[in-house]
């Protein structure tokens, strides 16, 4: 019963909102991976070895760091 009211409560606050369900979805998602793919300026060679890349040169290769610098 806790469960249904307050899944009633969010649907009532989003479509007072004027979100709908799917607009506050694509409005949390859009939020999340905003902040997960933000990059930083350059990497640490553990930090692009970790993300699966390989270091060559002063650049990462692959993995989450692509084409980032490494210092």
């Amino acid at each position: 019963m806790r469960i249904r009211r307050t899944l009633a409560a969010v649907i009532a606050t989003a479509a007072l909102a004027g979100l709908g369900l799917t607009g506050a979805a694509t409005a949390t998602a859009a939020t999340y991976n905003a902040t997960a793919t933000a990059h930083t300026e350059s990497l640490t060679p553990g930090e692009c070895v970790d993300g699966g890349g390989k270091v060559v040169g002063m650049k990462c290769v692959g993995g989450t760091g692509d084409g980032q610098m490494v210092d």
